[in-house]
């Protein structure tokens, strides 16, 4: 079993990648392989509704050369779910993301349904509710079954680095690995126990 994690951030090393990272390594104590994939921080084209990716007998956009959208598409053709990362923008997630998710999944649909999904966001202070929804949305419509934490799957941090510091956050995304591979290994067949593994709270609040 396979997950495969998209980090949306420009910034290769930034506050989302912190927060994949802990999801990964959760994921590998659990014996579910990942892969973290980082969009770049050059242009992703949106989706002009030209439908040629329905009379292509593969289901491909046909801007692939132009981006990683095709090449995401056929990385989820191998793998058994996904997780979206993205650092929040007025309160939105990056509009690299948003054209990436909104292209595979019109154009590669076949490759994601029924697959578990997550969305997870990274903020300085607010609007990361608002992202993390926008987020889930897209997933809801492809019949991919969310998988969610102990609280919504959001992280804090402005510089970078800081993220490492949210010690509920990096729980909160450690929590959704569990919940992640329980999900997929049920779905497997494969034995495991009757809930997911649960560790003790750890709160963190913004006043000291």
């Amino acid at each position: 079993m396979k997950v495969l994690v998209i980090n949306g951030s420009p910034r290769q090393k930034g506050n989302t990648n912190i927060a994949l990272n802990e999801i990964a390594q959760q994921l590998e104590k659990q014996g579910i392989e990942s892969e973290i994939v980082w969009i770049g921080n050059k242009p992703i084209r949106g989706c002009i509704a030209c439908n040629q990716c329905k009379a292509n007998a593969d289901c491909r956009c046909v801007f692939g050369d132009q981006d990683i959208t095709n090449e995401v598409i056929n990385k989820m053709a191998e793998c058994d779910a996904i997780i979206l990362g993205s650092p929040v923008y007025w309160g939105q997630p990056a509009g690299q993301l948003l054209c990436l998710q909104q292209r595979m999944l019109y154009a590669g649909g076949a490759n994601f349904q029924g697959k578990p999904a997550a969305a997870v966001t990274i903020c300085r202070r607010g609007g990361a509710t608002a992202a993390f929804q926008t987020l889930q949305m897209p997933f809801q419509m492809c019949n991919m079954p969310l998988i969610g934490s102990q609280y919504w799957n959001i992280a804090y941090g402005l510089e970078e680095g800081q993220a490492s510091l949210d010690m509920e956050g990096m729980q909160t995304m450690r929590t959704l690995a569990n919940n992640m591979a329980w999900t997929l290994k049920k779905m497997h067949g494969i034995e495991t126990s009757d809930a997911p593994e649960r560790e003790p709270w750890t709160p963190m609040h913004f006043i000291r």
